[in-house]
């Protein structure tokens, strides 16, 4: 397969062997390679490759010619000097030509050359292996070339001169035409003695009557598009390629054109019908386009039909969206004319018998999350068309690690499409990347060509999409208006509540979607359960412009907002059944939209609505955004738990209680008091916790819900039990909560409430009677499917059977409540298992395990927002206690003394180290570390990094890992537990292991 331009110029090999300056450039690779892999199986095929890279490196390398880079079949080479390329050229094809090939196959290889006098080798930062327009020609002519076949440059003919190596000849093939190459180019092929030199015509743009237009710039990336529109081709006669304005279908038909062009002897025509307003007048078009002049006796399809009967033709219709009538033209034609194929550019689907639909898709784009390593950046595609464009306004632009992130949020920002992606490189002549990505953030206005050569509707981004929104009927504007509110894609069901009823878009909602998809405007996405729909942001922003402009933008983001609590409390109280990973991906799917709904209901109001001057309007609809925000916060603070946006929970749901007004809606309040303080339990801010919690109770005696108030008490009485000072209070409050849980027959709220009782007894080591209490509360959240509770039980119960001894049933709940946290995807509570697994191998003596478990969590501590993790004991007034970082001991000989002078220093001798103990037997581990002289039950455990780091000093069994385990909790030093806090010195913010179930 031959490499393209794209993948060549995007490599990133800063090579200090690379030749510079006069540079022949060599491209080769396998004919019909894709078949004869097909054909050949992996193995098979790749026997054949590896006998074919050993003669062309063999050749390259005799030569010395530098192998810049290979992609699959294809090399490019480069060498210093003409004749050295065309040795090797002509060796290469000798050694090939000779070879017996494996399994029965005849491999051909073609070679192309051509000639740079100022080539420069790219560098990381630039994201090129060559800069210059010299090696995309090379490759062009490679190109055209036939399997077993040399063709060169007249450039590298001309220093050739009468340097060519024994055995070889030039034949002069005159002037060709090569793909994005402006002007004719004048080919020569090397005449070898002993291989076959006769070949069909070259693979140009004159083998085929054609009038396609030479192209100024190059054709970046696309090859899998290519590709799948050529196999679609292959086996269809009407091939659609559909896309908004501004995806490149255009460019990309004259390129499928120009790969197929030797299939149609009489011609590719390329025919264009954006000046072209009546659908009328599209058969009379395409025939002018062919040169055909329609008698008067007949009409300009008649005519068109009769002359292309019995040829083989190629037609090109660009722009078919506003003449979209005159499809039934073109179907008659193809059905009379057995031997024509048509390759339609157009934004709206035909609907004509025959017709094979291939959505063109952007650009592919790098990862924006990713850190922005420069040599995997350049090989995306969107990045490579960015690069090029960029340098053609500003020659000595390059993709540098400083550049890097903006250029990935541009191409990101404007979903790869290579119209704006091009205009917006254009601006680099003026503006850094990062002042273009922070324009762009503001509207696509920036998005605009100075191009006198380009049609208005190409020469702004705006211009691309209004052409296609002008083309809309009003009910359908006014549907596409209303979907500027989603953000990252809708359902349907969203879609029907927003942007309904019929009678506003004269339409049914989903007939008006499907057109809407039809006309390239919206795109169906792949989905598990029900069919969803994305707007591409540069077509979602002009959208929302045109809906700010119609008046309606208030009431629709209203409706988008109740839809989307709708959905979120249709979820919330489901979260803990059956559903549960489905539900959370749900919710994970729809982030864009709850923060649009969030961010919309949750805008600042006027801190004094006595002294407020604004207009009544202003503060319309106040109360039930607030009332909507509350309550989505509500909704959404488990998902922010499970999922691991912590830190996006408590921003979000501590600037709505900061609303005014926000206490007024009263049940709406303490739902969004309850996330707030259940958020900050979760990252260990015990004292916020304590906050909202007291203020829920508060507020929810106030209502005299006993069930209201139960559930107050449940959750604050955790702050509570914290304190071996205030442990009775928090048991007090837990009994008045069971109580009022047993009155009201709240069978999960009796379950929850004597997990936590069960939590007491483990701050009293009374271990026996805290696992009896886990025993029914498990059974109790089995009868009600309630997996999250389960889990939280499961990891009590196990803890408590590791304190008892019984450490096969210990694993056994722990592995299930494992099982259940993994299965939904709740990132918190797999840390926590994975410090019940540490202690349970610490208890078993497996120290090294332990300590392996120990540090696994790290990476999921830091995706959920909480504070710094670290184990200690969990249930006793132990934790309390002072902490003191773990360090190793440092004998007395070895401590701070009095400065001394140098010499004095020198003629003190080193003091002697102790001999360490004798390595255990059983331990694998080499550590390197002095223990502690004494550990009190507080200090932590040193994370894998911070132990290492403390004993460097010598080679030793690891004591300190045996003292640690032996005061944390090992069958010899007493019970003890695996929660997990962050490291903090003051109770109030210290972080319990569990969250209420």
């Amino acid at each position: 397969m031959m490499p393209t331009v794209s993948q060549v110029v995007a490599a990133a090999a800063s090579r200090s062997d690379l030749p510079s300056g006069t540079v022949t450039f060599v491209f080769t690779d396998i004919e019909g390679s894709t078949k004869l892999a097909h054909a050949l199986g992996t193995d098979r095929w790749r026997e054949v490759l590896v006998q074919h890279a050993a003669a062309v490196r063999s050749a390259a390398l005799e030569h010395e010619g530098v192998e810049v880079r290979t992609e699959g079949d294809a090399f490019f080479l480069a060498f210093r000097t003409a004749r050295q390329a065309v040795a090797a050229a002509a060796d290469a094809q000798r050694a090939l030509a000779a070879q017996t090939w494996p399994h029965g196959v005849t491999v051909r290889v073609r070679i192309g050359m051509h000639t740079g006098e100022s080539a420069r080798p790219g560098d990381t930062e630039s994201g090129a292996d060559y800069v210059g327009y010299d090696v995309h020609q090379a490759a062009r002519i490679s190109s055209a070339a036939h399997g077993g076949q040399v063709i060169i440059s007249s450039a590298t003919q001309t220093l050739l001169g009468d340097q060519l190596p024994p055995g070889v000849t030039l034949l002069d093939l005159g002037e060709h035409r090569l793909k994005d190459i402006r002007r004719a180019e004048r080919l020569f092929q090397l005449v070898i003695e002993g291989v076959p030199n006769d070949f069909p015509a070259l693979r140009t743009l004159e083998r085929a009557p054609n009038n396609l237009p030479a192209q100024l710039t190059s054709f970046i990336g696309r090859r899998r598009e290519l590709a799948d529109a050529r196999t679609l081709l292959e086996r269809t006669r009407l091939l659609t390629l559909l896309g908004p304005g501004g995806t490149g279908k255009s460019r990309l038909s004259l390129e499928l054109a120009a790969e197929v062009m030797g299939e149609f002897p009489d011609g590719v025509w390329f025919v264009r019908l954006a000046p072209v307003s009546d659908h009328t007048l599209v058969a009379s078009t395409i025939a002018h386009t062919l040169g055909l002049v329609v008698p008067p006796a007949r009409t300009p399809l008649q005519h068109l039909i009769e002359e292309l009967r019995a040829k083989k033709v190629l037609l090109l219709i660009d722009n078919f969206e506003h003449v979209v009538d005159a499809a039934t033209d073109v179907a008659e034609v193809l059905r009379e004319c057995p031997s024509v194929k048509a390759i339609v550019s157009t934004r709206i689907v035909l609907h004509v018998a025959g017709e094979q639909e291939y959505p063109v898709p952007p650009l592919a784009l790098p990862d924006p999350k990713a850190v922005p390593d420069v040599e995997e950046i350049a090989r995306a595609e969107a990045i490579q068309l960015f690069l090029e464009r960029a340098r053609a306004a500003r020659p000595e632009f390059m993709l540098t690690r400083d550049n890097a992130r903006a250029v990935v949020g541009i191409v990101a920002h404007l979903d790869g499409l290579p119209l704006a992606i091009e205009l917006a490189a254009a601006r680099v002549k003026v503006l850094p990347p990062q002042a273009i990505l922070e324009r762009l953030a503001s509207g696509i206005g920036i998005l605009q060509s100075s191009a006198r050569d380009l049609p208005a509707r190409q020469q702004t981004l705006r211009g691309a999409i209004a052409w296609s929104y002008d083309l809309l009927d009003a009910g359908l504007r006014r549907l596409l208006q209303r979907l500027s509110v989603f953000r990252g894609g809708c359902a349907l069901e969203q879609i029907e509540l927003v942007c309904g009823p019929a009678g506003e878009i004269d339409r049914d909602v989903l007939d008006g979607v499907s057109e809407l998809v039809d006309q390239s405007l919206l795109r169906r996405v792949e989905s598990e359960d029900e069919p969803r729909f994305l707007m591409l942001e540069t077509i979602r922003e002009f959208a929302r412009e045109r809906l700010e402009e119609s008046g309606e933008a208030r009431d629709v983001q209203m409706r988008h907002a109740r839809a989307f609590l709708r959905l979120a409390e249709g979820i919330a109280p489901r979260l803990f059944g059956s559903e549960q990973k489905a539900l959370l991906d749900r919710l994970e799917l729809e982030q864009g939209n709850l923060r649009t709904a969030l961010d919309i209901c949750a805008q600042s109001s006027c801190a004094d609505r006595l002294t407020c001057t604004c207009p009544p309007e202003e503060h319309a609809g106040e109360s039930e955004r607030t009332e909507i925000s509350l309550r989505l916060s509500g909704a959404l603070w488990r998902f922010w738990q499970m999922r691991g946006h912590l830190a996006e929970g408590r921003q979000r749901t501590e600037r709505i209680l900061a609303i005014p007004g926000a206490e007024a809606p009263r049940d709406a309040y303490l739902i969004a008091l309850e996330a707030a303080g259940g958020i900050t339990y979760w990252q260990g801010d015990i004292a916020a916790t304590e906050r909202s919690y007291t203020r829920r109770l508060e507020v929810a005696r106030a209502t005299g819900d006993p069930v209201q108030v139960a559930n107050a008490l449940y959750d604050l009485s955790f702050v509570h039990i914290l304190s071996d000072d205030e442990r009775d209070i928090g048991a007090a409050m837990l009994d008045e909560a069971l109580a009022a849980f047993r009155a009201a027959g709240d069978r999960a709220g009796v379950a929850k409430a004597l997990w936590a009782v069960a939590t007491t007894h483990f701050n009293r080591h009374d271990w026996a009677k805290a696992v009896g209490i886990l025993d029914e509360v498990v059974r109790i959240f089995r009868d009600l499917d309630n997996r999250f509770g389960l889990a939280w039980a499961l990891h009590s119960l196990g803890v408590g059977r590791i304190r008892l001894g019984a450490m096969g049933d210990a694993r056994t709940a722990l592995a299930e409540g494992l099982e259940l946290f993994r299965a939904a995807g709740d990132v918190s509570g797999v840390v926590l298992f994975f410090y019940d697994f540490a202690e349970l191998a610490a208890a078993q003596g497996r120290d090294d395990r332990a300590l392996r478990l120990r540090s696994s969590p790290t990476t999921c501590a830091r995706r959920t927002s909480r504070s710094t993790w670290r184990p200690a004991r969990c249930w006793s007034g132990a934790t309390r206690r002072g902490r003191r970082r773990w360090r190793p001991r440092v004998p007395r000989s070895r401590r701070s003394r009095p400065s001394r002078s140098p010499s004095a220093t020198k003629r003190r001798p080193r003091p002697k180290r102790e001999r360490p103990p004798p390595r255990p037997a059983r331990s694998r581990a080499r550590c390197s570390g002095r223990p502690p002289a004494r550990t009190r039950p507080s200090s932590p455990c040193p994370s894998r990094a911070l132990h290492r780091s403390a004993c460097r000093r010598a080679d030793r069994s690891c004591i300190a890992r045996r003292a640690w385990f032996d005061h944390r909790g090992s069958p010899r030093a007493g019970p003890c537990s695996t929660r997990a806090r962050p490291r903090t010195a003051s109770r109030r913010s210290a972080a319990p292991a569990a969250s209420p179930p």
